[in-house]
């Protein structure tokens, strides 16, 4: 699912205080730790999608040139099934990070504390819609 115009606030039960750098001690990066170094290294680069794609052949171990010259097989076989969207992601659920995504639908990373996250979600002249993460745990 693609948003635009959108804010994805933490979670309600997210524990960390701030934005955190997610880290990971295992050979194959976890989604989450990629989703960060993509997002924080270029924010407003990616859409949904491209961001999707981008992770799947980092965490898959892809060699760059085959997924430049197989990039419509690659693209066809990820998304012949659904994903969950950014909500779900432990960068807004367990990390501190806001998720925005602007006009056209590209997405940037933003700290619990930033001023940024502060104007999105509490500012009427954002003119984005906001959304929460969602809960690690049942209420």
């Amino acid at each position: 699912m693609s948003y635009t115009d959108t804010f994805i606030r933490v979670a309600e039960d997210c524990p960390a205080e701030t934005g955190t750098t997610p880290v990971s001690e295992r050979p194959a990066l976890p989604a989450h730790v990629i989703q960060y170094q993509l997002l924080s290294g270029s924010p407003y680069r990616y859409n949904h999608e491209e961001l999707l794609y981008q992770v799947h052949v980092r965490h898959k171990a892809i060699p760059e040139a085959e997924w430049e010259s197989r990039r419509e097989e690659i693209w066809a076989g990820l998304f012949a099934k659904n994903h969950p969207c950014l909500r779900a992601s432990m960068l807004p659920k367990r990390y501190g990070w806001g998720i925005h995504y602007d006009a056209e639908g590209r997405i940037a990373l933003y700290a619990k504390e930033s001023p940024e996250y502060d104007y999105y979600t509490s500012s009427s002249e954002a003119g984005v819609k906001l959304l929460s993460a969602m809960r690690s745990k049942r209420r």
